[in-house]
């Protein structure tokens, strides 16, 4: 195993399991909180959240790792000649399909309809309260738990590579 694949696969697992935090925070306790809030309160926020998200650090994670998913993915699939790279090829597409994909499909489309209403109209509680909050929060629900799941994945690869070395 060359050092730079050794590189990619551990900076592969933090990364995995920092975003599985960030959306765990979301889903756990980020959105209840913001269901709560009186009047404008909640979608107010969450429209500001989703302009601070792009800020570099936590897009270059994101998108990073939708990267290094396709790298990983693509040399595990290459050799495919143990089950650690069985793993590490499941890692990627899990992370590109149950996050990268479901951000995309799912979440963005829902951030970009609230990020055009009034917080104060009746039409953006209604949104926020019926759709919004049940949806969104199902769907990063998900995106955590592929996080979570890349990373455990990329994690039992590197250890079963590691004990035949």
């Amino acid at each position: 195993m060359t050092t730079i694949y050794l590189v990619l696969l551990q900076g592969g697992i933090l990364a995995y399991a920092l975003l599985a935090g960030v959306f765990l925070a979301f889903s756990d306790f980020i959105m209840r909180a913001l269901s709560r809030t009186s009047g404008i309160g909640g979608p107010e926020a969450m429209q500001l959240i989703n302009r601070e998200v792009f800020r570099w650090i936590f897009m270059t994670l994101f998108m990073g790792m939708a990267v290094v998913s396709l790298l990983l993915s693509g040399l595990a699939a290459l050799s495919l000649n143990t089950p650690a790279d069985t793993l590490i090829l499941l890692a990627g597409l899990v992370y590109l399909v149950g996050c990268f994909g479901v951000t995309v499909i799912r979440n963005v489309p829902m951030n970009e309809r609230l990020a055009a209403m009034d917080p104060a109209t009746d039409t953006a509680r209604d949104y926020w309260t019926g759709t919004y909050l049940p949806r969104w929060t199902f769907w990063n629900t998900v995106r955590t738990l592929a996080c979570a799941l890349s990373s455990v994945l990329l994690l039992t690869a590197l250890v079963w590579r590691t004990a035949a070395y």
